[in-house]
């Protein structure tokens, strides 16, 4: 059995993200969008609490690294823990599925970082050559 199919049934289903129905689509949009993949990474070295969190991805707002942080702890890609003191503390961490797909997302940030000068000179000769 290949790791594309279900090993939690009889009747095993392959999963396939270019089927609008498959369940993984809906994964891959949380990893990769952007402040899923930043966030995933952002816990990739150590746990965070949120405010901790909201302030080393730049620019996310509240409610949309709760949103976020909501869709990744489903996934099973983060754990969240409330400590039951006053006030609350709520403490977030890789799973062990998450930690996987963040050390994944780390290479391509780090390809891409280390790849900008080319990316820069493309959109340059780009921009030049379609200025109007």
């Amino acid at each position: 059995m290949d790791e594309s199919t279900r090993r939690d049934g009889a009747d095993s289903l392959p999963f396939d993200v270019f089927s609008r129905q498959c369940p993984s689509r809906g994964t891959l949009e949380h990893v990769t969008g952007r402040w899923g993949s930043l966030t995933l990474t952002a816990l990739h070295d150590s746990g965070s609490r949120f405010n901790e969190l909201r302030r080393r991805v730049d620019g996310v707002s509240e409610k949309m690294l709760s949103q976020t942080l909501h869709a990744l702890e489903r996934d099973g890609l983060v754990h969240r823990e409330a400590q039951p003191t006053n006030p609350p503390r709520v403490d977030y961490e890789l799973t062990p599925l998450g930690r996987e797909v963040a050390d994944r997302l780390r290479g391509l940030i780090q390809l891409v970082e280390g790849r900008m000068p080319e990316v820069l000179d493309a959109r340059n000769r780009y921009d030049e050559a379609h200025e109007s």
